[in-house]
């Protein structure tokens, strides 16, 4: 049991400096919105060329693509249904933040929470993830490339990366045949 909670606190941390490298790498990027059209071609962007997965690792090459295009709803691409039936609970109305859509669970109900972030903020996350050497599993069938880990799913279509995390007060692992799932439907959807 010792090792359990070993394993999930170095999860907890992992995850929490992957959400620090993605707010890291998101925070200029929206104060570069307000940069002159110069200033921006000046500047390098902050998700430059992904490298190579570490040896062992079962996935496909990375896009090549530097940048990555949203979509304008992004709540639109996990409906509050699909978002309830993913974390189990009832949720409430989807937050759009930018690229961002955030489905939270009621302060009376279990913690559950479903984020999806596309485009840049989608392929900062998946970026951190890979620079942070978790394992990334290769999804066949789904948009151009997928990956999936425990609590998310990673997917691209042309250029459209999106992102989908689910926090939920259960075994990570036991959320991968849904997120599966979900991201075949939204792949669908791009």
């Amino acid at each position: 049991m010792s090792h359990i909670r070993t394993r999930t606190r170095s999860r907890c941390r992992d995850r929490g400096r992957a959400l620090a490298l993605l707010g890291a790498l998101l925070i200029p990027a929206l104060l570069g919105c307000q940069a002159s059209d110069s200033d921006a071609q000046d500047e390098p962007s902050p998700t430059a060329a992904v490298t190579s997965a570490p040896a062992g690792e079962d996935s496909k090459e990375p896009s090549p693509t530097p940048t990555a295009t949203g979509v304008e709803d992004p709540c639109a691409l996990v409906t509050r249904q699909e978002a309830e039936q993913l974390a189990g609970t009832p949720l409430k109305p989807g937050k759009e933040t930018g690229d961002t859509c955030t489905y939270v669970a009621p302060e009376s109900g279990p913690t559950a929470q479903v984020e999806i972030f596309s485009g840049e903020s989608g392929k900062n996350y998946y970026d951190a993830e890979r620079q942070l050497g978790h394992e990334l599993k290769t999804l066949d069938d789904i948009g151009d490339e997928a990956y999936l880990e425990d609590g998310s799913v990673f997917l691209r279509v042309g250029e459209t990366w999106v992102s989908i995390r689910l926090v939920r007060g259960n075994t990570a692992s036991e959320n991968n045949e849904p997120l599966t799932a979900l991201a075949g439907t939204v792949a669908t959807r791009l």
